[in-house]
């Protein structure tokens, strides 16, 4: 099912710690008692990618069965916004939506209120967040927006992109010093297990 779960507007200085300006979140298909838990982690993941992702940039960050889509714009504004839905929502129409709401949010709010976040007023989001559960919404907008197309997405899945270049995680695994010999055969056996039972 694709869902949104989560826009923001992230005031992210390139040397300082981002602040939520304005948020708007879905989180009915989520238990009431789990809420409360989601809500801040949806906070702290939103904060720490705008933080984490480079002033003119676009990056999509995947943590379990959930996609952080965010494009840190930078500029006098210092501006990024980020879009956490489930990993079916598709790339092209979540930053052709985060482009369109970081545009109507400079429009809209004055720089000067910035520093105090409780006095922004941006009911948008909210609209937003409904309308473009559709990915086909935005679909409009990438008519628009070709700069897409020469966007250079970095997407981060595996702990194998942190690697360096030409380094295996297998050897990783065999140098380490810290990994019992238990460990190690317990890795190598579950990685077999598991790379014998791909279903096709």
């Amino acid at each position: 099912m694709v869902k949104i779960f989560s826009l923001a507007i992230v005031l992210a200085p390139p040397n300082g710690s981002a602040t939520i300006l304005t948020s708007a979140s879905d989180l009915s298909s989520f238990s009431f008692y789990q809420r409360g838990s989601v809500a801040e982690f949806i906070s702290f993941f939103t904060k720490t990618v705008s933080e984490r992702t480079p002033q003119g940039q676009r990056s999509s960050i995947q943590e379990n069965l959930y996609t952080a889509h965010v494009y840190n714009r930078g500029g006098a504004e210092q501006l990024s916004a980020v879009l956490i839905a489930d990993q079916e929502y598709p790339v092209r129409p979540a930053f052709s939506l985060l482009t369109k709401l970081l545009d109507d949010f400079i429009g809209k709010v004055p720089q000067a209120t910035y520093k105090t976040p409780a006095a922004i007023s941006f009911p948008e989001i909210n609209t937003y967040l409904q309308k473009y559960q559709d990915p086909r919404q935005a679909d409009a907008i990438m008519k628009v927006q070709q700069e897409l197309d020469e966007t250079k997405i970095i997407l981060h899945k595996t702990i194998e992109s942190v690697l360096q270049r030409g380094e295996k995680i297998n050897d990783l695994v065999d140098r380490s010093n810290e990994l019992s010999m238990q460990s190690k055969m317990f890795y190598k056996t579950a990685k077999k297990q598991n790379s014998c039972c791909v279903i096709m």
